[in-house]
């Protein structure tokens, strides 16, 4: 009688180096972790550094090795680079640089956190690739690695069998998104839970949600309003309302609003909402007219017409893309996602933002008005 075997686990490489970010690095191992936990472990995870030394992370505190990179040997099933302070540092490492290009070739699935993929980039494998990073050192990538086309915007991007993810908590998003694409959503859903956190959100959401994007505007009356607007989105957020509540006339207000926040009050108004109504698709299973109500929108039309030329999806498509995630559907390779189209939005937004006429505005907010 035959005996059958059990599937290996999936040998999975998280490398780290001096000064990386102990955070990259839990996210990934626990998430990994947590799959393990099962009757059958579907991982063997090794955290590798330069000559097998204990990693001093950013933070100060100490990880220890399992293995040296310069000794690690194919196949491996995922290789992941952690970002960190000392991302810099770690690219100008010709052997560390040496060994991680060696092993992608050994490896299936190449990844990177926040600033990894600068080590990925000086090893020449994310040239002519499509790729995200921290937005914070974003113009860093891309100055340093003309070849690499850097899009600052989404949580990860997956280009062939690289992956790149944005910065610290977005390892989670990776590990959650890894898992479900080897084991199947159930494990994804079960290990969130345990983690207490949502299953993974899309690779091509933003980084930076509007409500933590920018600070404050220094500006009173732009300020108080704009607190008023986040805090309750759904209420009457007229043009007329707005002015009538600052004590100036429309006019005078669109000119404030265009100053300091870059927006006719209007579509900030509009964003707001949409990013709010963002927020209920994945957190609620309120259907989609209750959401537009909730949020401030004169129908499910409206709010669906208003996502899409923010998010370049339909909000059903959203939801779906959320709770059920993998990589080859939330991020695709290439130009043609749901982040080109709010690139393209993004830059009609500043084109708009360029001109200086009052009165455009005014009539502008007048046709968004909800």
């Amino acid at each position: 009688m035959t005996v059958a075997q059990e599937t290996p686990p999936r040998v999975v490489v998280v490398v780290g180096y001096p000064g990386a970010e102990l955070l990259d690095m839990a996210c990934l191992t626990t998430t990994f972790d947590y799959a393990n936990r099962g009757a059958t472990p579907p991982y063997q995870v090794v955290v590798a550094s330069p000559a097998g030394r204990p990693i001093t992370c950013q933070s100060g505190l100490t990880l220890g090795a399992q293995a040296a990179v310069e000794r690690l040997r194919g196949p491996i099933d995922t290789m992941i680079i952690s970002g960190g302070e000392g991302h810099l540092a770690a690219a100008d490492n010709p052997r560390l640089v040496a060994h991680v290009r060696r092993l992608a070739r050994e490896t299936r699935r190449v990844a990177s956190v926040c600033t990894g993929s600068s080590v990925l980039a000086a090893a020449g494998l994310l040239d002519g690739r499509r790729v995200t990073t921290h937005w914070l050192f974003a113009d860093q990538l891309a100055t340093l690695h003309p070849a690499v086309r850097v899009d600052p915007t989404p949580i990860w991007i997956r280009d062939g069998d690289v992956t790149t993810a944005a910065g610290v908590t977005s390892a989670l998003d990776l590990a959650l998104a890894f898992v479900e694409e080897d084991n199947g959503p159930e494990l994804a859903r079960h290990i969130a839970r345990a983690l207490v956190t949502y299953l993974q959100r899309p690779g091509n959401q933003a980084q930076m949600s509007m409500f933590v994007a920018a600070p404050a505007p220094d500006d009173a009356v732009v300020r108080d309003l704009v607190a008023a607007i986040r805090d309750a989105p759904g209420a009457d957020h007229g043009l007329a309302v707005l002015a009538d509540r600052a004590a100036v006339s429309e006019r005078h207000l669109t000119r404030l609003f265009v100053a300091h926040t870059g927006q006719t009050p209007a579509r900030y108004v509009r964003g707001v909402r949409t990013e709010a109504a963002a927020q209920l698709l994945v957190s609620s299973r309120l259907p989609l007219d209750r959401i537009a109500v909730r949020c401030g929108f004169t129908s499910a039309e409206a709010l669906r017409q208003a996502f899409v030329d923010r998010y370049g999806v339909t909000p059903s498509r959203y939801r779906a893309a959320y709770s059920t995630t993998s990589l080859g559907r939330g991020a695709p390779a290439g130009g043609g996602s749901a982040v080109a189209g709010s690139a393209v939005h993004a830059s009609a937004d500043r084109g708009e933002h360029q001109e200086t006429d009052p009165q455009r505005y005014v009539q502008q907010d007048a046709e968004l008005r909800q």
